[in-house]
């Protein structure tokens, strides 16, 4: 029996920009389509956002090491939130298309329900949805940079050029996101959540974080 396909990739990218589009965001935030689901992808593409800027301005070269570093250490908390979030995706979407039931969905390791020869996808649909938020973020830089008064006009055109395969590399994933969902649906495919350990963050496992740790009184 088919499971019904919980989400289309035509509304994850809309949503996103929607969000890019909304006044204050990613500091204010509206309410999600619906709580669960979508507020987990809510969530993911407001940590990609935030990440985004903190990105930048760790690159800035005029200011101090200590603003630098305040940047790389809020990088590592929008980074490891993004993740959290993706695999909250992943749990919520698995359950929709009962590949997984609600006692393991949330485990270290929940185990997949599947049909003989279904086949395991190497990327997550969770994983497909956060590199569409992030290309919504590519595509909406690259936007301004076709605007720009202070450039030349070659500057624009290229920009242009390189919006259009931003573009195109969205709506193929898009595609591919679809395709899994409904292999999925179909029992002919299925993806597993594994758990992203961000080790640098952790301070049983980062090594430096260890010595530091040793070294205190």
């Amino acid at each position: 029996m088919t499971a019904p396909v919980p989400i289309a990739a035509a509304d994850v990218t809309a949503f996103h920009d929607r969000l890019l589009a909304t006044a204050g965001w990613p500091g204010a935030e509206p309410a999600p389509p619906a709580p669960g689901l979508w507020q987990w992808i809510q969530a993911n593409h407001r940590n990609n956002c935030l990440l985004w800027a903190e990105e930048d301005l760790a690159r800035r070269t005029t200011v101090a090491d200590a603003e630098i570093a305040a940047n790389k250490r809020a990088i590592d908390r929008y980074n490891q939130a993004r993740n959290d979030a993706t695999e909250r995706v992943d749990e919520l979407l698995l359950l929709a298309l009962g590949v997984v039931d609600e006692a393991a969905a949330r485990s270290q390791a929940p185990l997949a329900q599947v049909a003989a020869g279904a086949r395991l996808n190497s990327e997550t649909a969770g994983s497909m949805i956060d590199r569409l938020s992030i290309l919504s973020l590519k595509l909406q830089a690259m936007a301004e940079q076709t605007r720009r008064g202070d450039v030349d006009e070659a500057h624009r055109a290229g920009s242009r050029q390189k919006w259009e395969r931003l573009a195109q590399q969205r709506a193929d994933l898009a595609g591919c996101l679809d395709a899994l969902l409904a292999e999925t649906a179909a029992g002919k495919a299925f993806f597993k959540v594994y758990r992203q350990f961000k080790m640098y963050n952790d301070p049983d496992f980062n090594p430096e974080l260890v010595k530091e740790r040793q070294r205190q009184p």
